[in-house]
């Protein structure tokens, strides 16, 4: 019985300790933040990418910064809307799980990227994310 319950003992702090790391371990800018610049929307395991044409990138990137911010566990890592790049990360309610998104307008374009940090699978969350904060767009993303 003693065994048993160090062995119970031990799965806990290896599950808090995972937990833990999942949700302190630091988020490297140099290796997250950047200029992104796909051609076309793709759906990959653990990533999205939508690319959104726009007359206006800048005043679309705006609006796509207040629609991220307002996400629920979603903070800015870095860059700006002047600086024409941002990313956010938004973090899974339970075990806090970070994913990166980064919007970067350029030209006549805004390409979105959003991927995880952990992991092989998203199932789909960071395409769910994307096409989400499209919908919020006044014009439903048809800039």
């Amino acid at each position: 019985m003693k065994a048993l319950a160090v062995v119970l003992l031990l799965v806990l702090l290896g599950v808090v300790g995972l937990m833990a790391w999942v949700r302190l371990a630091p988020s490297d800018v140099a290796r997250w933040h950047g200029r992104v610049s796909f051609t076309k929307d793709e759906t990959r395991e653990g990533a999205a990418v939508r690319v959104l044409a726009s007359t206006n990138s800048a005043s679309l990137l705006s609006q796509l910064d207040r629609i991220a911010m307002a996400t629920s566990r979603t903070t800015r890592l870095a860059g700006s809307v002047e600086e024409g790049s941002v990313t956010y990360v938004t973090r899974s309610a339970f075990w806090g799980f970070p994913d990166y998104t980064t919007i970067t307008a350029t030209g006549e374009r805004v390409v979105m990227f959003a991927r995880l940090r952990f992991g092989k699978s998203d199932f789909g969350v960071n395409a769910a994310r994307l096409d989400g904060w499209i919908s919020q767009l006044p014009d439903a993303g048809a800039s």
